[in-house]
């Protein structure tokens, strides 16, 4: 039996199959080398499709290059036929790919499966289908969104200091939830956040980002991020998780009965509910898709709208230079701000 039936949990790893006589605390370091979120992904992609081919009467890791092929091709029609999102797809195959890796398998052929996910994406788009994105939070829903904060509250300050620094940073949701206390250092210029790692830094090299005062105190990074801290003080949380649950009432962190981290860190998921919370309670736009990434977008295309460099705005951010996402938020900007017929008389 491969190591993939026995384990359970063919993408845990996400990488090669480990040498064997690896230990047991290497092989923990190499599961925990991967994002939790996209273990998890990966593991509920890998389960849907061994549960679609015991149906099929398919064998999930065929060695037989043409029929792994063909299966991975019926699959992805079959993901298409059922409504799901390319990404989805894509994100299936990959897992899928992993798990081959994963049991000491060569990677399976994915041509035929991506020309069906190219005519699918050929088919939304002839019936005017598009990507969801993120809406960007600009300055002025920003505001909207922490007047609607009830500042007398502790949950009121804990969301107003997510938001903003949310924003400031132009953080991931993860990297919001990530931030411990020894990662914000006050300084007279203002305030320094250390991210130590993040999507696009395997290594953890980390980044350094600096946050200056705001002209509005409400709005401003250090203002509303000590406002939090002392309010975390004032708690006995002098260490630990910068943002952390809190209950109806208003007390933090981890319940007795509660589900989460034992230092009651919030999740990335937890980020995204508190920005589409705050969005609805302000009363932006409703179609508009509000979620985590609505902060980072929206750092993107406010800085570059107001004259800001864009390998500035990378590096603050932690794209990597040239990345194509965020010069496709710079071009949301352009297309008006730069449009090649504003000066031709039309």
């Amino acid at each position: 039996m491969n190591e993939i039936a026995l384990a359970g949990e063919p993408v845990e790893t996400a990488l090669a199959t480990p040498a064997p006589g690896l230990s047991a605390a290497a092989r923990e370091r190499i599961r925990r080398s991967v994002p939790e979120s996209t273990r998890r992904a990966y593991a509920g992609d890998w389960r849907r499709f061994t549960s679609w081919c015991a149906e099929a009467g398919r064998d999930p890791l065929g060695t037989a290059t043409a029929d792994m092929a063909e299966t991975l091709a019926e699959y992805a029609a079959h993901l298409a036929g059922a409504g799901k999102a390319p990404s989805t797809i894509e994100r299936a195959l990959a897992a899928i790919a992993t798990a081959h890796r994963t049991a000491g398998l060569d990677r399976p052929d994915l041509t035929l499966a991506r020309a069906v996910l190219r005519d699918y994406r050929r088919e939304r788009a002839g019936a005017g289908h598009r990507v969801t994105k993120a809406s960007p939070i600009t300055i002025t829903a920003l505001r909207a969104m922490v007047d609607q904060l009830d500042l007398a509250t502790a949950a009121g300050l804990r969301d107003r200091a997510l938001l903003v620094l949310g924003f400031a940073l132009g953080a991931r949701r993860s990297e919001l939830a990530a931030l411990d206390l020894h990662d914000l250092t006050d300084t007279d210029d203002g305030l320094l956040v250390r991210i130590r790692t993040s999507k696009t830094d395997r290594d953890s090299t980390g980044r350094d980002v600096a946050l200056p005062y705001g002209v509005h105190p409400e709005t401003c990074p250090v203002r509303t991020a000590r406002a939090w801290l002392a309010t975390l003080a004032s708690n006995g949380r002098n260490a630990g998780p910068v943002f952390v649950r809190i209950d109806r009432h208003d007390t933090l962190g981890r319940t007795p009965h509660g589900r989460g981290a034992p230092d009651g860190r919030l999740t990335g998921q937890a980020v995204a509910l508190i920005v589409r919370r705050a969005a609805i309670r302000a009363a932006l736009e409703p179609a508009a898709a509000w979620s985590g990434h609505s902060l980072r977008r929206g750092f993107a295309t406010e800085t570059y709208r107001a004259g800001a460099d864009p390998l500035r705005i990378a590096r603050h951010g932690g794209w990597k230079d040239g990345s194509a996402t965020l010069l496709g938020y710079v071009e949301e900007v352009d297309k008006w701000s730069a449009n090649p017929l504003v000066k031709v008389g039309l």
